[in-house]
């Protein structure tokens, strides 16, 4: 939620204040501001969870976090929001709008919030810390994920693959990969997914759509996961290794996932021809084989591919002898 202002409330006392020059004459105004919010600012609480707050419309806002109610949609992909505040920030992913633009280095900005993390490279801010190690970081969701090798100890892990998880619900839902139970389906090419969540996901492969989007760096990505996983890239911190090679990781899942390389796991398979691979993600686009789809588009012939690699090397015959940075 990035504003929590009532305009309707406040913005015609604004506009006085705006069109008036006599002191004296804005000064009854003030007092209506001031009663209004003296009828206003009262502690609310939220009878869910107690937490308090002192304007009624930000407890309504946040009731919406345990109702699941998000009532205003966007007319473009419609994705919701429980806050009418979010939508007009939202939006700009689709118009490509940055009115947020840093005063340092000029770099530009669909959000605030984007804007204020990216200023922190260059004060060296690190306002946030965690209560366990006392580490400081620049953002809050740096916290969150350093604040993960502390309770290493405390998560769900899957006794057949060892991945492990941070609420017993996922892990509940990762078992049906062992199970090969798929009730999900894709209209389109046909593969079959254990989660209705991955076949969302999977979707966006054929739309096009990338709703999950980067505040740093501002890269979009088809599922949250994959968001989460381009995150830690900018911490900087590789805190898994490999005991075999060394080899260092942002994060366990890829950790895990690299160590099946050493050990000969091949735990996904396809349907159709029954090859194995280590990764989901390279049977996917193995799958695409077989499909005949080709996602990835040149942006200056049109010509089409099935791996995203292909188009890379392809795009270089454009780029002539310099070097594209992809």
């Amino acid at each position: 939620m990035e504003d929590c202002n009532d305009s309707d409330t406040f913005n015609s006392v604004d506009s006085v204040k705006q069109t008036s020059g006599d002191e004296k004459r804005t000064s009854p105004c003030k007092k209506t501001l001031s009663r209004k919010e003296k009828s206003l600012k009262r502690n609310l609480y939220c009878e869910i969870c107690g937490k308090s707050f002192t304007y009624n419309f930000c407890l309504v806002i946040h009731k919406r976090t345990h109702t699941g109610e998000k009532p205003f949609h966007c007319d473009v992909c419609g994705k919701s929001f429980a806050d009418k505040s979010c939508l007009p920030s939202h939006k700009r992913v689709h118009t490509g709008e940055k009115p947020y633009r840093c005063d340092v280095c000029g770099k530009s900005f669909a959000r605030n919030t984007a804007l204020k993390i990216h200023k922190a490279i260059h004060t060296g801010e690190k306002p946030f810390q965690c209560n366990m190690c006392g580490e400081s970081f620049s953002t809050t969701k740096s916290v969150r994920v350093h604040k993960r090798k502390h309770i290493e100890g405390s998560l769900y892990n899957c006794q057949i693959c060892g991945q492990s998880f941070l609420m017993k619900s996922h892990l509940a839902k990762h078992k049906t990969v062992h199970t090969g139970e798929k009730r999900f389906h894709c209209e389109i090419c046909g593969m079959s997914f254990a989660i209705k969540g991955s076949l969302t996901s999977h979707k966006r492969v054929h739309t096009g759509e990338k709703p999950f989007f980067c505040e740093t760096c501002e890269k979009y990505f088809y599922c949250k996961s994959n968001l989460t996983r381009h995150k830690l890239q900018h911490i900087g911190e590789k805190a898994f290794h490999c005991d075999v090679c060394a080899k260092s990781y942002f994060n366990n899942c890829d950790l895990k996932r690299h160590k099946r390389i050493h050990d000969g796991e091949k735990t996904f398979h396809c349907e159709i021809c029954g090859k194995s691979f280590f990764d989901n993600c390279n049977l996917i686009a193995h799958i695409r084989s077989h499909t005949g789809e080709r996602p990835y588009h040149c942006d200056v012939c049109e010509k089409s591919f099935t791996y995203k690699s292909h188009l890379n090397t392809h795009k270089q015959k454009h780029a002539g002898d310099s070097p594209l940075l992809l």
